[in-house]
C-alpha cells in the first residue's frame, strides 16, 4: 500500500513540473500489451535537409562575382570551357584589331590607337561576360555533372579499338567498290542509250 502511494506522489510532482513533462517513461508492457513502437526519424531526417538547405542557401548569398563557385569540382569541364572560350576571345580580339580600321577607313597611328582601343575594350568586355557565365551556379552545376558522368564511361580497350578500326575499314572499302561498280553500270547505260558521249573506261573511254 505504501508502495502505491509513493508512485502515485511521484506521478503527481512530475505532471505539476514542466521540466519533468518532457521526459517519456516507458512503462513495461502487460501480457497482453505491445511493445510501443520506435520512434520515427522523420524529424531527424527533416532537420538535416533543413540543415543542407541552409547551408546551401548561405553558400548561394556568399557567391560574388570574383568568388569561384564550387571550386575544385568538375575541375576538367571547367577547364576546358574556359579554354575555348578564352581562344574565342583571342581569336575575335586579334579580328577586331586587324579588320578596324579597315571598316572605318583609317589610316596612320589614328587607325591603330582606335583598333587597339576597340580590340581592348571588347577584351575587357568579353572576358567579363565569360567569367560571368561560366562561373554561373546553374553553368557550374552543369559542367560538374557533365564531369561526373564522364567518369561513369567506360572506354573501350586496345583490343576493340583495333577490332572496330578494322570493321570501318574493310566496310567503307566494301561501299567504295560498291558505288564504283553502280557507276560504271549507269555510265555504259547512258551511254548505250545516246545521253552520254564519252565511252566508259573499261570500253576506252577517256
Amino acid at each position: 500500500m505504501a508502495q502505491v502511494t509513493r508512485r502515485d506522489e511521484d506521478e503527481a510532482a512530475a505532471a505539476d513540473d514542466p521540466a519533468a513533462q518532457d521526459i517519456v517513461v516507458a512503462k513495461p508492457a502487460g501480457k497482453k500489451g505491445k511493445n510501443p513502437p520506435p520512434p520515427a526519424d522523420d524529424a531527424l531526417v527533416e532537420v538535416e535537409s533543413r540543415e543542407v538547405r541552409h547551408a546551401t542557401t548561405a553558400g548561394e548569398r556568399r557567391h560574388g562575382f570574383f568568388t569561384i563557385y564550387k571550386s575544385g569540382q568538375g575541375y576538367w569541364t571547367r577547364m576546358g570551357t574556359a579554354i575555348a572560350a578564352a581562344l574565342l576571345g583571342l581569336l575575335i580580339t586579334t579580328q577586331l584589331y586587324r579588320y578596324v580600321p579597315v571598316l572605318l577607313s583609317l589610316e596612320g597611328r589614328n587607325a591603330t590607337r582606335i583598333a587597339i582601343g576597340v580590340a581592348a575594350a571588347f577584351a575587357v568586355g568579353y572576358t567579363a561576360l565569360a567569367w560571368y557565365l561560366i562561373n554561373k551556379p546553374g553553368h557550374v552545376d552543369f559542367l560538374i555533372s557533365t564531369d561526373s558522368e564522364m567518369k561513369k564511361v567506360n572506354w573501350t580497350s586496345r583490343r576493340e579499338l583495333i577490332g572496330s578500326t578494322k570493321v570501318v575499314i574493310v566496310f567503307m572499302l566494301l561501299i567504295a567498290v560498291f558505288l564504283f561498280a553502280c557507276d560504271l553500270i549507269f555510265h555504259t547505260f547512258f551511254w548505250l542509250i545516246g545521253v552520254l558521249k564519252v565511252k566508259p573506261p573499261f570500253l576506252g573511254g577517256h
